[in-house]
């Protein structure tokens, strides 16, 4: 019988306000900086601003300035978390996020929200199908994309000890949940969710739910398919990607991201330098976004259960021909 994947009734941004707000009691050195876009994932705290007193921080619509002042505020000791939009923290920021940050050995949490086709009805201009790929190549910087509430959660109090760049993909709206409140997660190491010895499935986000979806639909066609949900894309699991493609033989990567430079090739260059095998991959070809709800930009962009399954059905066949 499948198993049904639920919507939690908490939304992501909800999570992260609350998680961050009770951060902030704890720790009077983190600070959380916004865009003018406080209300959107920061809700009603925004209206208690004077409760955190230069903690919570408003810096208008200026993102390259909020980084830069985030990586001033890192060298005081502080431990600044700075949100946006995805599209205006990996774009409009990049420069300042590379010099003050990466370069000066910053100490900040970057939080892109909204990533992919979750901008959803804000449309192509706000889904941003390249943040991972403009990020990736900068050095010292951590990307990570927190898979449902119970990972943000602990992840941001991790975040807090962990000293350096951080880039956290985060969706604002409710996800998923995939995980019970006593799981654990390592930044750096990928999570096996499901067992399995035809093809793996290697997913991030959002797209971890939705390889799961597939994973069902494969067994009932008798396709044992294994499941890793891959939740740091850099420093990537070098060692699982490796482990899974030698004991499954064929690959396939899922990500509510460009096919460009961002899970999926990372994946394919470790293999392609250690363990060449089948892989195929789920992601935005070399287009634009659109306005549309999830479930329509799901199977416009070719990201849903179905397309998984055709994809891990052509990586076996590929790897029966070898």
């Amino acid at each position: 019988m499948k198993k049904t994947y639920t919507v939690s009734e908490r939304k992501m941004a909800g999570v992260y306000s609350d998680t961050i707000t009770k951060i902030m009691r704890e720790n009077k050195n983190v600070v959380e900086l916004e865009a003018d876009l406080g209300g959107c994932i920061m809700g009603s705290k925004m209206d208690e601003i004077d409760q955190y007193p230069g903690q919570l921080v408003n810096c208008g619509i200026q993102e390259a300035n909020m980084v830069g002042v985030a990586c001033g505020m890192s060298a005081a000791g502080k431990i600044p978390f700075v949100h946006s939009f995805a599209p205006f923290i990996s774009r409009r920021a990049n420069d300042q996020i590379f010099i003050s940050g990466c370069y000066s050995h910053a100490n900040v949490k970057l939080v892109g929200s909204d990533p992919g086709i979750m901008a959803a009805y804000n449309g192509g201009t706000h889904m941003p199908f390249e943040d991972v790929a403009a990020l990736r190549a900068f050095p010292e910087l951590t990307i990570i994309e927190p898979t449902d509430e119970v990972m943000l959660e602990k992840l941001l109090h991790q975040l807090v000890d962990l000293k350096g760049m951080y880039y956290i993909r985060c969706a604002r709206k409710a996800v998923v949940r995939l995980y019970d409140s006593q799981e654990e997660f390592e930044i750096g190491k990928g999570k096996e969710l499901r067992e399995g010895t035809d093809v793996t499935i290697i997913a991030s986000g959002i797209m971890t739910a939705e390889s799961l979806k597939a994973a069902d639909v494969l067994a009932e066609k008798g396709i044992s398919a294994r499941v890793v949900d891959m939740f740091t894309i850099k420093p990537l699991d070098k060692e699982l990607v490796l482990k899974c493609a030698e004991e499954t033989g064929a690959v396939v990567t899922a990500e509510n991201h460009s096919m460009y430079n961002g899970l999926g090739s990372a994946v394919c260059e470790v293999l392609a330098e250690n363990l060449p095998v089948p892989v195929e991959r789920i992601g935005i070809e070399d287009e634009f976004g659109e306005v549309g709800d999830m479930e329509y930009l799901k199977k416009r962009f070719h990201l849903t259960a179905e397309d998984i399954v055709k994809k891990a059905e052509k990586a076996i066949e590929r790897k029966s021909k070898k």
